[in-house]
């Protein structure tokens, strides 16, 4: 890993009211890479997300951005750093009432002072890489999933962002249009000069395009390593998940007393 990471996230904590979520978690994001973040349901990815982009605070430790302390920044602080995020959120959340050019322009309206004919010029830009330059007129209603999702991305990178964060990119789509969003991942964050996380479900596709993977268990940092290691990985909660298994560290019964003992309760009620 990288002597210089672009987010540095150190023993850090966090609860909501009394229920811990993360205990203790130590993780980098290097510069350039694209990191996935890979756990099961609540186990603390999202909220590590909303960590990094200052939508909450840690309880203990220290959430670093670009060499910035993020719970210490103000409000204009906070909105600076944003401005160098990007953000494609789970089923990509396109505003249903704007056209997929004017979703990809939004970012740039209300964050610069462009004119609007190289806005236009920028927006054709960001949807002809994500191969939607001829779609500009249509509405999210007449997308199908990956469209949407192609178009949510390209409205993720509209300002250049240097740290790109996907929210379960791949959920929902075809085997199609997963091959190609996992594609579009790479290739934009190696032509932007991008860093990238994402969290997510999904375990081979991730592990075709990302350079390393955290894995993330009951709020800790289980495993990490690169493609090959985590597939080669012995730990049983990476094994059980990598290969998908219904049993393992993660039961498949939901804990409850002896079954025989449950049953002659109720013959004998």
């Amino acid at each position: 890993m990288s002597a210089e990471p672009l987010v540095a996230i150190d023993n850090v904590s966090f609860s909501y009211d009394r229920r811990p979520i993360l205990k203790g978690i130590s993780l980098t994001i290097p510069k350039g890479k694209v990191v996935a973040i890979m756990g099961g349901s609540g186990c603390g990815k999202t909220t590590l997300m909303r960590l990094i982009n200052g939508q909450i605070k840690p309880s203990k430790g220290t959430v670093k951005v670009a060499g910035q302390i993020v719970p210490e920044l103000d409000s204009e602080g906070l909105y600076l750093l944003r401005r160098k995020m990007g953000m494609l959120f789970q089923f990509g959340a396109l505003f249903t009432d704007m056209s997929v050019y004017d979703n990809v322009a939004f970012q740039m309206r209300e964050h610069t002072e462009l004119p609007e004919s190289m806005i236009r010029d920028l927006v054709l830009m960001k949807l002809n890489a994500v191969g939607l330059r001829g779609a500009a007129k249509l509405m999210p209603s007449e997308l199908s999933g990956g469209m949407a999702r192609r178009v949510a991305l390209a409205r993720a990178i509209a300002l250049d962002p240097t740290l790109i964060m996907y929210d379960e990119p791949f959920a929902g789509l075809d085997p199609i249009s997963l091959g190609v969003i996992g594609k579009l991942i790479r290739e934009l964050n190696d032509a932007l000069g991008a860093t990238s996380i994402m969290v997510t479900h999904s375990v081979s596709e991730s592990l075709a395009i990302v350079d390393y993977v955290y894995f993330v268990s009951e709020g800790k940092v289980v495993a990490e390593g690169t493609p090959d290691e985590i597939r080669a990985s012995e730990e049983p909660f990476v094994h059980q998940f990598v290969g998908g298994l219904p049993d393992g560290p993660v039961p498949f019964q939901y804990p409850a007393k002896s079954y025989a003992e449950e049953l002659m309760g109720v013959r004998s009620a």
